[in-house]
């Protein structure tokens, strides 16, 4: 009989924070998206033009954060006992218990200090007034992300591109090979090589 779920934390807060309904990203990040979206446009003066030309460059570029971050955060191969607990802290209690429906998208709690650093770093890196709609669509590609991972593990996904990325994303489950990390997009396995 597959497990349902594993417990973390034996605090009750601590563990509370490590589950998360599927709907919470939506309602959390969506009015970020807004916010940005509406700074871009009323705050900044950028015309509609302006603001949707970052949504590529946003979405892709989240693209390659999940790639990256699956790669090589979530499947490190730590050595000491705290690192490899803070791998499956974040990671290697998905792949245990796969099928735990409050654990297929990722907490607020966590999701946010990720993004705040990002934040710093797209700052840094990406003009003002350029950031704000750069990280409401890279937040848009996080959503994409999180329902396409949920939908892989409790959806049929018919559609032949969205079955292919469920049978691609189970096989990465399922396979003692190290490959298949990306869950919204194959697009970065093909570049890197990980994608058979």
């Amino acid at each position: 009989m597959d497990k349902k779920s594993v417990r973390l934390f034996k605090s009750d807060f601590m563990e509370s924070l490590t589950h998360v309904h599927p709907i919470i990203p939506l309602l959390f990040w969506s009015p970020v998206i807004v916010f940005l979206l509406w700074r871009s446009l009323s705050v900044h003066e950028m015309h509609v033009a302006q603001v949707a030309a970052m949504a590529l460059p946003g979405l892709l570029i989240w693209t390659l954060t999940e790639y990256l971050l699956h790669r090589f955060v979530f499947h490190f191969p730590a050595k000491s006992a705290a690192g490899k607990w803070v791998v499956y802290l974040f990671h290697g209690v998905h792949h245990d218990v796969p099928t735990d429906k409050s654990r297929l998208v990722m907490p607020p709690a966590g999701a946010v200090l990720v993004m705040a650093v990002l934040w710093v770093l797209f700052s840094l890196l990406i003009p003002a007034p350029w950031v704000e709609p750069f990280c409401a669509f890279f937040i848009v590609g996080y959503l994409i992300y999180d329902y396409t991972h949920y939908a892989t593990h409790h959806f049929q996904m018919r559609h032949p591109w969205l079955h292919a990325l469920k049978i691609r994303h189970l096989k990465h489950h399922y396979s003692e090979k190290k490959e298949k990390f990306g869950v919204s997009s194959p697009l970065w396995d093909w570049v890197f090589g990980t994608l058979d």
